[in-house]
């Protein structure tokens, strides 16, 4: 009957409930949720869902099936998160569906990343509660005997979402196998979240129960706990995958981390700066942005050119570890930047860096060679040399145009005069 009540409630404010009064899937509200998943002893599989949502919809037979399987074993639960918007927030729903496993910790569910079939979810649904049985057996909880976990900057892996989170992307990634029961897993667990969020944006952690998750445990032959293993970035092979050899306190593994990604990121490219969205691409998120403004072709054809981007991509190389953006543009082709940066129209070849945060600039003085770009790019990085506020406080408006064409430029043709035609008196002689 309440559920009955439920589903007509659900029925009668978001026009259709996906699942029936009579489907083994429960639904949940924000009326009912503590009481039944947050304050049960049950292990629960909740799925955040909105009716008008394709995804949902095909999910839909997959997950009753889920649910019939689980029946009297784990509960299967779906929130309308279109109409109980505070349920989705609660639980940071950003798409739909989504899925949580509620297991020991009811407070810090967990993200169901599997296959979105019956057998994916049920598989998945058994292995958070076997470690919870094992957690029992063990007197304690396996949540709070692993706190990586916990950190929302620390990736739960598991058997099933593995290849596809880690060796399906291009990002370094260092991966913690450890034990629930492990003493050395504890104590590395809060080094390891906090080097989770150092590293955040640059650095992906994870952490797998290689006690539940045995399929990846075997497979990179995990025989003890904690096992680092660090995945360069980049397309993964067998061969982008290594032993962690470095220290287990957090700025330990930051330094670390930071030095192998040096290692590995190529040099960032040196872009022309022909619209908003170059200039966005070369220095938005990036620490400092180096911008040259090159000669016109007519004044330095396509050999002088290269020349200089040669010089440009050498110091992008060597000044990689970084992280700075690289821009160029021709003499003229961007007035308002080279009026922001105080290069005005002379002095070609001329090199500045810019600070987008704090909308400050600093303008080689010296010469625009190797040494002379180095030993200003080098003394920036120590935080010495003077900076300006760029005019207006705000970056420069970007005018879009043509890129180079790599080829050399020809002064326009006068046009040949044909005077035969003219008829000239003698007044009109010289």
């Amino acid at each position: 009957m309440i559920r009955y009540i439920f589903g007509l409630v659900c029925l009668i404010v978001s026009a259709n409930c996906l699942y029936s009064s009579t489907s083994n899937v429960v639904d949940l509200t924000p009326e009912n949720f503590d009481k039944l998943v947050i304050n049960s002893d049950h292990i629960w599989v909740v799925e955040f869902y909105a009716p008008w949502c394709g995804h949902c919809k095909n999910l839909k037979p997959e997950y009753e099936k889920a649910a019939t399987a689980l029946k009297g074993v784990i509960k299967v639960g779906a929130v309308n998160a279109d109409v109980h918007k505070s349920l989705g927030s609660r639980f940071g729903i950003e798409g739909f569906p989504t899925i949580k496993i509620f297991g020991q910790n009811k407070y810090k569910p967990e993200n169901f990343n599997g296959q979105r079939t019956a057998d994916g979810i049920v598989t998945e649904a058994l292995k958070v509660a076997t470690k919870k049985v094992r957690a029992s057996l063990g007197g304690k909880s396996s949540e709070s005997d692993h706190k990586s976990t916990d950190s929302d900057d620390v990736i739960t892996l598991t058997d099933d979402n593995f290849d596809k989170l880690v060796m399906g992307s291009e990002d370094m990634w260092l991966v913690e196998f450890y034990a629930p029961w492990c003493g050395h897993c504890k104590n590395l667990a809060p080094h390891w979240a906090k080097a989770a969020t150092e590293l955040k944006g640059k650095v992906k952690l994870g952490a797998l129960d290689a006690t539940v998750n045995t399929v990846k445990a075997s497979q990179y032959e995990i025989r003890g706990y904690p096992t680092i293993k660090f995945f360069a970035p980049g397309k993964k092979d067998s061969d982008s995958v290594a032993e962690y050899d470095g220290g287990r306190t957090s700025t330990d593994i930051v330094n670390w981390a930071l030095e192998k990604l040096a290692e590995n990121i190529p040099a960032p490219e040196v872009i022309e700066l022909i619209s908003e969205a170059s200039m966005k691409e070369a220095c938005d998120d990036r620490p400092l942005c180096v911008i040259s403004i090159l000669p016109h072709i007519l004044d330095c054809q396509s050999k002088c050119r290269n020349g200089y981007l040669e010089l440009l991509k050498n110091m992008a190389e060597k000044y990689k570890k970084k992280m700075w953006g690289w821009l160029w543009a021709e003499a003229g082709s961007q007035p308002a930047v080279e009026q922001a940066l105080e290069i005005g129209g002379f002095g070609y070849p001329a090199l500045a860096v810019v600070n987008v945060k704090k909308m400050k600039y600093s303008l080689l003085r010296g010469s625009f060679s190797k040494d002379g770009i180095d030993s200003f790019l080098r003394d920036l990085s120590y935080g010495r040399g003077g900076t300006a506020p760029l005019r207006g406080a705000a970056l420069p408006k970007i005018v879009d145009i043509s890129p180079w064409d790599g080829e050399d430029a020809e002064l326009p043709q006068d046009e040949d005069i044909d005077l035969s035609d003219i008829d000239l008196n003698e007044k009109d002689e010289l």
